[in-house]
């Protein structure tokens, strides 16, 4: 990994379709660039906006500096780990609001249940379905 690691927001502002509805801001942490492009392209594809980081210590800065409506967290990855990463945004001030789910190749029960004792509020594992992270974005996104 370089260290600059790459950083993508896709625009400023909230995004309006059609008739002026905004779309949710939506944070991408991974560390996989094969991952991070898979779940880009379903969430743009909803007609999100998307952010992304690689690492758990990035996606706890990028959730305190652009305050998404909501993110989905890898479990392993460098610097500090989904788990690590999900509980410090539950506990942050700033940031406890915002709904967590995990999206990893963790597939056992003890890890789901231990990332929801972090904080997550949704646990999806890989590889991932198109339709179930449609429905547990849409879920757990503030109304």
């Amino acid at each position: 990994m370089s260290a600059h690691p790459r950083v993508w927001v896709e625009s400023v502002s909230k995004p309006q379709v059609n008739g002026g509805e905004t779309m949710a801001r939506i944070l991408i942490v991974d560390d996989s660039p094969s991952q991070l492009l898979v779940l880009k392209r379903i969430v743009e594809a909803q007609g999100h906006e998307v952010i992304t980081a690689e690492d758990g210590q990035q996606g706890v800065d990028m959730a305190k500096k652009h305050i998404p409506d909501l993110i989905l967290m890898d479990v392993v990855m460098p610097n500090l780990n989904g788990f690590q990463a999900t509980r410090t945004i539950a506990r942050e001030k700033t940031t406890s609001h915002i709904p967590v789910i995990l999206v990893t190749t963790k597939d056992q029960e003890t890890d789901r249940v231990w990332g929801l004792r972090q904080g997550a509020k949704g646990y999806i594992t890989k590889p991932v379905i198109e339709g179930q992270l449609v429905k547990a974005i849409n879920e757990h996104l503030p109304r």
